[in-house]
């Protein structure tokens, strides 16, 4: 997988993330279905976002890890506005600030879910989203029973 540039998704006029040399085994492993974080080698804490320190303390020596993809919803919010053309059908959404079984939170939509049955505490897993052929988000859905 190569670093991506690209902006827009021309098919579908969707935004897409920009993607950071640093940042490929993050989204080689989305594309695999599979949700890689970093671990300081340090404090031994995961952490994202990505970068190339610690935040918590600042050791530049990691180590990409495979998380379990299961969390819960920490904080959530609905979204009644469409930013871009793409959004435009699909008002209202929740996006939802997930905090992972290994500590770290991550931001990120919230799939398979009516916005309003969105909980704080709610038990979520990991869920794919192919984009592109070379894009797939991370994305969340409430957990199986």
């Amino acid at each position: 997988m190569k670093p991506s540039t690209k902006m827009r998704d021309e098919a579908t006029g969707r935004y897409l993330p920009v993607i950071y040399p640093e940042e490929l085994p993050f989204w080689e492993g989305a594309k695999k279905r599979e949700l890689w974080l970093q671990r300081c080698c340090g404090c031994g804490k995961v952490f994202y976002p990505i970068g190339a320190a610690c935040p918590h303390c600042f050791s530049m020596k990691f180590a990409w890890e495979r998380m379990s993809g299961k969390g819960t919803i920490h904080n959530w919010v609905i979204y009644h506005k469409a930013w871009t053309p793409w959004f435009e059908d699909k008002v209202p959404y929740a996006v939802v600030q997930v905090e992972l079984e290994e500590g770290p939170r991550l931001t990120t939509n919230l799939l398979d879910c009516k916005p309003h049955d969105a909980k704080i505490g709610m038990p979520v897993e990991v869920a794919y989203e192919d984009i592109t052929d070379e894009i797939t988000l991370v994305q969340f859905r409430p957990a199986k029973p």
